[in-house]
């Protein structure tokens, strides 16, 4: 199996323990996004995730920036329905994929968090997103795809003689994301690749199977991804005197990541899976670490794998023979951490191509 690595890319520092920083720098580092990006594509990675959120600029010119400034390194490009008609959106995407021809994917995010939609003038409720959601992937697909003009008829959307000369070239992949049954529904639908956030082996497999059920009756044949919070160092020793750091500067800070960035998981399906796996035990596994995702309310990515790089690169093998091909990876330093992680993205594909031991 070929492992896709994806990273992060932040116009600045915003991790858990760097919101100080954040909060008193600049919005839009143009320096620090460039290095950000380099440092993931010197590293082996595939693409890095811009990520959306009320408070985030705008994903469209950051992907840009970050596809302008390398070489080979893709982004995964966040983009939530029903602010964009999805005729528009799908040329948004497609003018990126011109000038930067197979690059560019698009991750779908319906959106979790109602106060979070709110502040965009949103005030739909989740099942009505989906729907929207549904729909909008109908229309896009249409736009990118249709040799002839074309109409469509929906509870949100109607067009009327759909048509565009400018479409991708091949086809820009859809991530989906979402742990309710809504999301389970429209992803299995639409997806070509299901993303979860880093839960235990048990938890993905019961996940994979559920999404391959709903994509069946539409022979839909996912790929899946895992989003993990990696902190590995020489020995493993090491490596947990750095977790507990890490959570100690947390502990401080917690409550400002949240006012700065509108953080709240608290109505998330997905938020609500890892703090249950949290109440049942800090590590799971060999070495899945929740500690960071108590103390946050699981607001976004927030489960580690605490150990060795060889220990780290074996415990994401195991989620590898699950059936993941996508390993999201990001640190709690991102720029140093998108560096360091070049050890464990090769140790991984070392793995995947000789079956040695990680």
């Amino acid at each position: 199996m070929s492992i896709e690595f994806i990273g992060i890319a932040a116009t600045q520092a915003h991790t858990e323990t760097e919101v100080e920083k954040a909060a008193d720098g600049p919005v839009v580092n143009a320096e620090y996004l460039r290095a950000l990006a380099k440092a993931h594509e010197d590293a082996g990675f595939d693409r890095v995730l811009v990520a959306h959120s009320s408070a985030s600029p705008d994903g469209f010119i950051v992907a840009d920036q970050v596809l302008t400034g390398t070489d080979r390194l893709g982004v995964l490009l966040a983009h939530r329905p029903g602010f964009v008609a999805p005729t528009l959106a799908a040329r948004k995407f497609a003018t990126l994929d011109a000038f930067h021809p197979g690059r560019v994917a698009l991750h779908v995010i319906t959106g979790g968090d109602d106060a979070d939609q709110a502040r965009d003038g949103d005030i739909s409720d989740k099942p009505t997103r989906y729907r929207r959601t549904d729909e909008f992937l109908d229309v896009l697909r249409l736009e990118w795809e249709s040799a002839r003009p074309f109409d469509y008829d929906g509870e949100f959307y109607q067009v009327r003689g759909g048509f565009t000369h400018l479409r991708p070239d091949g086809r820009v992949p859809v991530y989906f994301g979402g742990a309710s049954a809504d999301a389970v529904r429209v992803g299995g639908k639409h997806a070509d690749v299901y993303a979860f956030w880093g839960e235990p082996l048990a938890g993905i497999a019961e996940r994979i199977a559920e999404v391959r059920a709903a994509a069946a009756p539409y022979g839909r044949d996912p790929r899946f991804s895992v989003s993990l919070r990696p902190i590995p160092a020489a020995t493993e020793a090491e490596a947990w005197e750095r977790a507990r750091d890490i959570l100690r500067l947390t502990k401080e800070r917690v409550g400002e990541l949240k006012k700065v960035f509108n953080i709240d998981g608290s109505a998330q399906e997905g938020s609500r899976r890892l703090l249950d796996f949290a109440d049942q035990a800090e590590v799971h596994d060999k070495r899945l670490w929740t500690a960071i995702a108590k103390e946050t309310g699981a607001a976004g990515n927030s489960t580690a794998l605490v150990g060795s790089y060889e220990q780290v690169a074996e415990s994401l093998l195991d989620y590898v023979n699950l059936g993941v091909g996508t390993l999201l990876i990001r640190g709690f330093t991102p720029l140093a951490d998108a560096t360091d992680y070049g050890n464990l993205v090769r140790l991984v594909r070392e793995q995947t191509l000789t079956g040695a031991p990680a």
